[in-house]
């Protein structure tokens, strides 16, 4: 049984060299786009967009802080919340990053350990 989605291009396939020079602007994300340009001609309309995404994004990442110690998605609800920060700052959008670092490497230890952990319980039972 083939386990590879054959939506999917792969190297070799009829097709695999154009499909990376195509554009990745999709309908819905150019008029998002343009919608986005005419707020920023408009100073006011600008101003007021830019204070709900502060305020929507902020408000996530409190709610995602709040809910780190309780089990649960809690830090992915804050690195979301820095995801919407982000589109309006740099700075939010360069701390997301390191967050979605951070825990890349802490899944990533935490995989190791349960090998290590899933290794030692089976020698000891052999």
């Amino acid at each position: 049984m083939n386990s590879v989605d054959p939506r999917i291009l792969q190297p070799g396939d009829a097709g695999y060299e154009a499909a990376g020079a195509a554009p990745r602007i999709t309908k819905p994300r150019s008029a998002v786009a343009s919608a986005r340009e005419a707020i920023r001609r408009r100073p006011k309309l600008d101003q007021a967009y830019r204070t709900g995404v502060k305020v929507v994004g902020g408000t996530t990442v409190g709610l995602g802080v709040v809910l780190m110690p309780l089990p649960g998605p809690g830090t992915l609800i804050a690195l979301g919340g820095l995801a919407i920060l982000g589109t309006e700052s740099e700075r939010a959008k360069k701390l997301n990053q390191q967050g979605v670092e951070l825990a890349k490497r802490a899944g990533a230890a935490a995989k190791a350990a349960k090998a290590n952990r899933d290794a030692r319980k089976d020698a000891r039972q052999a």
